[in-house]
C-alpha cells in the first residue's frame, strides 16, 4: 500500500512566500481564509517555523518548496505528493525536490523545530 500526500507545502505556507500582509491581501474568496493555519497565533507559529526551515534549504541550495516536498517524500510509504501547481512556473519551482535526500541531521533538526511549534 502506498500513500499519496496532499498539500505537502501546506497550501503554500511552506513556500516562504507568505507573511501577515500577503495573507491579508489574498482574494476574499480564497479558501485559505477558512483555514485556521492562516490566522492569528497559528499563522505566526507557521511563519516562525518557515524562517527556521529556511537555512536548511539555503545550505543545500534549494527552495523551501523543495524542502517541504523532500520532507514528505522521505517516508518509504509515501509514493507521491500532490503539490497543487496552478501554473507552469510552479511546476518548475517544485520539480527538483524529488531527488533531494535529506540527511539524518537535517531530519532531526526539522523534527526539533516541529516539536517546538506544537
Amino acid at each position: 500500500m502506498g500513500v499519496v500526500a496532499y498539500s505537502p507545502m501546506q497550501k503554500g505556507l511552506l513556500t516562504g512566500k507568505y507573511n501577515p500582509q500577503t495573507v491579508a491581501q489574498m482574494a476574499p474568496d480564497d479558501h485559505r481564509h477558512r483555514d485556521p493555519n492562516f490566522h492569528g497565533a497559528r499563522l505566526e507559529a507557521n511563519l516562525r517555523l518557515v524562517e527556521r526551515l529556511r537555512p536548511i534549504a539555503e545550505r543545500n541550495g534549494r527552495s523551501l518548496s523543495h524542502l517541504a516536498i523532500a520532507w514528505v517524500l522521505r517516508r518509504a510509504e509515501v509514493t507521491a505528493a500532490i503539490v497543487g501547481a496552478r501554473k507552469p512556473s510552479q511546476i518548475n519551482e517544485t520539480v527538483g525536490a524529488g531527488d533531494w535526500i535529506l540527511k539524518p541531521g537535517e531530519i532531526d533538526e526539522i523534527e526539533q523545530y516541529l516539536a517546538e511549534c506544537q
